[in-house]
């Protein structure tokens, strides 16, 4: 199907096809960018529940440390030195024996205290931040105004899942004012400090990546499981639709072959038939005519020759295009189809020698008798047979070989020359009526053929290039 128009065709009857198969990628596409903002979106919200929980935790242990250090280090250490100072060891000592005994058994990094009047570290969990200056930042200021906050710390994302990258880091720093603890446990007494408390959520949040690389790749595989379920699909449907297209382009071609055939059959059989008699009759008055010039002017009756021999090459042709336009039943018999291939070549043995042609021949014995009409068939082969002597006219070699298909034991018949090939447009149109590239003849021979073939329901295929010779298959069920 090389023919412009006809690829055209092909290509509309599997239009809508191909809109369903992009839509059907274009969806697979679509669900597969929607499951990864879901896991996004559910990586969100797990990690927000977790930094809101988490918050919520380092508040409620703030304002139990803010109420454990000011009872138990704050109030004594006033009462007992008349003033803090955290640079006595003693004074630092007892304040870091109540932090850590609070904090104790808890997921805390670290402990800080910052003093109201300078933005400073008076205390550390962490010794070296001690004396630190300006560190505080805006969360520290909030907190001198009574205002508790949190600030997150992380690095890291669903790429440190990756071999050799960084794991992922997150901590939550909670910043609320140190105050003054009245009696009644309110905590609106006076602002002393600010209170940073550090957590560690690494773990938290490197099982929240671990969720999200989860999702994402079982997301990720289900979809190229679908992927590959739908191509399959896709490209199995695509080749059922194409062959059904090709099918149907066939049957709408054929059909209008066999429509302009019957149209033209009929008008050849209709002029054959009138062209036949008055040929037959100038025949014979040539042959009754070249006796009486034999008689009368001896010498001179090639004349009436030569018009016989033309009549007699307009009949073969006039009957030629009769069999093409009404063909006769096959009548079927058991033939030996090695013994019907050697008659046919011997018929043709004289023409093979004077034309230089070596014959070789390979007949299977497992082909044994078929059922075919003896006399078409023997016909079909003369024409392939005398079209491969006139592809050589320099010389060369025929070679005819049979057999059996293994597949479905259908019988094989190849014709091979070694002569001048054809091109592949001609041989696309080698088995169309009335096509020929010689300067005498019809072109109705393999067309017959053709049809006498598949009157015995078997097919008939040539390949062949220029300059490279042809070779005929025939397949006989």
């Amino acid at each position: 199907m090389n023919d412009p128009e006809q690829l055209e065709k092909l290509r509309a009857g599997l239009m809508p096809f191909q809109l369903v198969k992009y839509f059907s990628f274009t969806s697979l596409g679509v669900i597969l960018i929607f499951t990864l903002f879901l896991s996004w979106f559910i990586s969100k919200h797990a990690r927000t529940v977790m930094l809101d929980q988490s918050e919520a935790y380092s508040l409620l242990l703030a304002e139990n440390l803010n109420q454990q250090v000011f009872r138990g280090f704050v109030l004594p250490t006033v009462i007992r030195y008349g003033t803090i100072a955290l640079s006595n060891p003693e004074q630092f000592q007892r304040l870091d024996l109540i932090v850590r005994n609070v904090t104790a058994s808890m997921k805390m990094e670290t402990v800080t205290i910052y003093d109201s009047n300078v933005n400073i570290i008076s205390y550390s969990t962490n010794e070296e931040l001690i004396g630190r200056k300006n560190i505080g930042g805006l969360e520290y200021e909030k907190a001198l105004l009574g205002v508790a906050n949190s600030q997150i710390v992380s690095s890291g994302s669903i790429l440190s899942l990756l071999p050799g990258i960084q794991d992922a880091h997150c901590l939550l720093k909670t910043f609320i004012p140190f105050r003054q603890v009245r009696d009644d446990a309110s905590g609106d007494g006076q602002i002393m400090g600010v209170l940073e408390i550090t957590q560690d959520l690494s773990v938290d949040y490197t099982a929240i990546v671990r969720l999200q690389g989860r999702i994402i790749f079982v997301s990720s595989l289900v979809m190229f499981i679908l992927f590959l379920v739908l191509l399959i699909i896709v490209s199995r449907a695509g080749k059922i639709m194409e062959k059904r297209v090709r099918e149907r382009l066939s049957l709408e071609q054929k059909l209008s072959d066999a429509q302009r055939l019957a149209h033209l059959g009929t008008m050849v059989a209709t002029v054959s038939h009138e062209i036949k008699s008055p040929l037959g009759i100038v025949r014979s008055t040539a042959e009754i005519l070249a006796k009486r010039i034999r008689k009368v002017a001896p010498g001179n009756e090639n004349l009436a020759e030569i018009i016989i021999a033309e009549t007699t090459r307009l009949n073969n042709i006039v009957l030629e295009f009769l069999d093409f336009a009404r063909p006769q039943k096959v009548k079927l018999s058991p033939v030996d189809i090695n013994n019907l291939i050697s008659q046919a070549l011997q018929f043709i043995k004289p023409e093979l020698s004077e034309n230089n042609i070596i014959l070789e021949t390979e007949f299977s014995p497992t082909v044994g008798r078929i059922t075919i009409d003896p006399d078409h068939f023997y016909r079909a082969l003369l024409n392939i047979l005398v079209n491969a002597i006139q592809a050589m006219p320099e010389g060369g070699f025929l070679r005819v070989s049979t057999g059996v298909q293994v597949s479905d034991g259908s019988v094989c018949i190849t014709i091979q020359d070694s002569g001048v090939g054809m091109s592949e447009e001609k041989n696309a149109q080698i088995f169309k009526p009335f096509f020929t590239d010689k300067n005498r003849g019809t072109g109705l021979g393999l067309a017959i053929t053709r049809n006498i073939i598949e009157q015995h329901h078997g097919t008939i295929s040539v390949s062949s290039k220029e300059n490279e010779g042809s070779t005929f298959t025939i397949t006989l069920p």
